[in-house]
C-alpha cells in the first residue's frame, strides 16, 4: 500500500532528501571507480560498496560531531557519507597525490582526522580491537564521543572481535559495534561460514545487547542508530547493530560471484534497492518530486564527473613521497 500524503515537515524533508542525495552519491561514485578500475586506473584491490548505501548514510544522519567510524576495506561509502570529498578519494583511488593518502595508500588505507575516518582496513577484523581502543580514550577523556566499529559478517568470526567484546563490555566502553550482513563472506553464504546466524546475538555471552535492522531501510537504521548510540553515549557500554544488507556486486571487482546465481542480486535490487525504494517513498510522502530526484541524480552525477576528472589528471606521487610518513 502506498503511503499516505501528508504536508512534510520543510526541515524533516531536508534531511531526508540530504539521506536520498549521499546513498545516490555513493552509488554513482562506485559505478564510476568500477568503470576507472575497468580501465586500468586503478590499481590493487577495489571493493565496491554497491547496494549497502543505506546503511552507513542512515547511521551518519544518526550521529553527531563528536562521534568516529572506523571501517574495513569496502569503505569508500563511509569516506563520502562522513562528508570526504569525492575528488580526493577517487583520486587516492588511481594513486595520485590529491588523493587522501597523498596516492600511497589506495582503496583500502585512506583517513581524514578531521572527518573523524580512521579508516579503511585491510585486514579482516583488524579494525575493531582498534574501533575499541577509540572507544576507550573517548571514555578516558570524557569527550562524550562514541565510535561506531563496522565490520561484516566474515570477520564477525574472528578472534580478536570476541576480545574486543570482552574489554568493551568490562569497562563499559561508548562503542557501537555495526556488523554489516551482505549475506556473503568474500564467496561463502552466511548459512555456510556462521554457526549462529544472528549476528545481533553475537554479544551475548558478554552481556552485550544486539538489534537486527533492515539495512535496505535508510529510515530504520537511523532510528536504529539513534536507539544504540544513546545507549552508548549513557554510559551503559557497547552495543552491536546487525545491518542485513546485501551487496550486488563480488567481493572485489576480480569477484565474478559466482557462488550465487544472477536472478537473486537482480531480484534483491528489485524488490529491496535501498535508493529507488525511498526515492518512492519520498514521492508518496510529498517530500519530493520525480523531478526533485532527477535534479538530483544530475547534481550527483556532475560531482562524480569531476572526481573522476581529478583523479585521472592529478600528477602522480613525486619520489620523495617514498621516503614521507615512515616511522623508524
Amino acid at each position: 500500500m502506498p503511503e499516505p500524503k501528508t504536508a512534510p515537515n520543510i526541515a524533516n524533508a531536508e534531511a531526508l532528501k540530504k539521506m536520498y542525495e549521499d546513498m545516490l552519491l555513493i552509488r554513482r561514485f562506485e559505478e564510476r571507480a568500477g568503470q576507472l578500475y575497468g580501465m586500468g586506473l586503478i590499481g590493487g584491490f577495489c571493493h565496491l560498496y554497491i547496494g549497502q548505501e543505506a546503511v552507513i548514510v542512515g547511521m551518519q544522519a544518526a550521529a553527531t560531531p563528536k562521534d568516529q567510524l572506523i571501517t574495513a576495506y569496502r569503505d569508500h561509502g563511509h569516506m563520502l557519507a562522513c562528508g570526504m570529498s569525492a575528488n580526493g578519494v577517487m583520486a587516492e583511488l588511481t594513486g595520485r597525490e590529491g588523493g587522501y593518502s597523498r596516492g600511497k595508500g589506495g582503496s583500502m588505507h585512506m583517513f581524514s582526522a578531521d572527518k573523524k575516518f580512521y579508516g579503511g582496513h585491510g585486514i579482516v577484523g583488524a579494525q575493531v580491537p582498534l574501533g575499541t581502543g577509540l572507544a576507550f580514550a573517548n571514555k578516558y577523556r570524557g569527550n562524550d564521543g562514541v565510535c561506531m566499529t563496522y565490520f561484516g559478517d566474515g570477520a564477525a568470526n574472528q578472534g580478536q572481535v570476541y576480545e574486543s567484546f570482552n574489554m568493551a563490555e568490562l569497562w563499559k566502553l561508548p562503542v557501537v559495534y555495526i556488523i554489516e550482513n551482505n549475506q556473503y563472506a568474500m564467496g561463502t553464504s552466511v548459512a555456510r561460514h556462521s554457526a549462529l546466524a544472528d549476528f545481533s546475538k553475537r554479544g551475548v555471552s558478554f552481556n552485550i545487547p544486539g538489534i537486527q535492522v533492515d539495512g535496505m531501510d535508510v529510515e530504520a537504521v537511523e532510528a536504529a542508530g539513534k536507539e544504540a548510540l544513546s545507549f552508548a553515549r549513557s554510559g551503559k557500554g557497547p552495543i552491536i547493530l546487525e545491518m542485513k544488507t546485501y551487496r550486488y556486486r563480488g567481493h572485489s571487482m576480480s569477484d565474478p560471484a559466482k557462488y550465487r546465481p544472477k536472478e537473486e542480486a537482480a531480484e534483491v535490487r528489485e524488490k529491496r534497492d535501498p535508493i529507488d525504494h525511498f526515492g518512492q517513498k519520498l514521492i508518496q510522502r510529498g517530500v519530493a518530486t520525480e523531478n526533485d530526484l532527477k535534479e538530483i541524480d544530475t547534481r550527483v552525477k556532475q560531482v562524480v564527473i569531476e572526481s573522476a576528472d581529478f583523479a585521472t589528471t592529478s600528477p602522480e606521487p613525486a619520489l620523495a613521497e617514498l621516503y614521507t610518513d615512515i616511522v623508524i
